[in-house]
């Protein structure tokens, strides 16, 4: 999953950002409120960690002006502030959720989970498109009665697949996912995953459409070339 994480604490910040990189998803980390703005106008993320207390520009100014622009992407608050109205107000505008700190690395990731959970029309823990089992906790997943486990790049490319069965991502959209701002893409490493997965699980688990992308199959009658 592709994160922005807007928050102005230097040692906060660097910890969070260490916590989801271990979590496998790709982050991008801003410092204040317009960046924040500007950031998650012209990037595809598919979650915003915000802090409230941001310079330049407030935290709910900025959930606000997403949310009055049409934008749907997925906020989760992290704030210090923990009165029953700075949760109402933050939730009003449009939060999908909000957690005070200090919080637990495990809270939050289990946040960040129910919250793709909730975007991707799945109710249980476990992504699935009939064919493949992938435990976002265990980072497992289960095929045809094998239990495989991945490596964090594995993990992170099947998580955004499964997310939307079906679905085509391109590269760079997949790339997304996996790297964040500061990392360095490496060559054919999308090709490179791919080929992993295919050899650990089979070679119809993901489809190639040649020119396009890759997606995983629903059900069990779509093969890959």
């Amino acid at each position: 999953m592709r994160i922005l994480l807007v928050e102005d604490d230097h040692m906060l910040g660097a910890a969070t950002r260490e916590a989801l990189r271990d979590a496998t998803h790709a982050v991008d980390w801003v410092l204040d409120g317009a960046s924040a703005l500007s950031a998650a106008q012209g990037g595809e993320y598919e979650l915003m960690l915000l802090d409230l207390g941001l310079p330049k520009r407030d935290g709910l100014s900025v959930l606000q002006a997403l949310r009055q622009s049409g934008s749907n992407l997925p906020i989760l608050i992290l704030a210090a502030r923990d009165a029953l109205e700075d949760r109402v107000r933050g939730l009003d505008l449009g939060a999908d959720d909000y957690l005070v700190k200090p919080f637990e690395s495990a809270e939050l990731l289990a946040r960040i989970r129910a919250v793709a959970r909730r975007q991707g029309g799945q109710a249980q823990p476990v992504l699935s498109n009939g064919v493949l089992e992938l435990d976002p906790v265990s980072r497992e997943v289960r095929f045809q009665g094998q239990t495989q486990r991945l490596t964090a790049r594995e993990y992170a490319l099947l998580h955004a697949l499964l997310l939307r069965p079906g679905a085509i991502l391109s590269r760079s959209e997949l790339e997304d996912r996996i790297y964040g701002w500061n990392e360095e893409v490496e060559s054919n490493a999308v090709e490179f995953l791919i080929h992993s997965l295919r050899k650990k699980l089979a070679p119809d688990v993901i489809k190639n459409v040649r020119g396009v992308g890759w997606l995983a199959p629903r059900g069990d009658t779509d093969k890959a070339p």
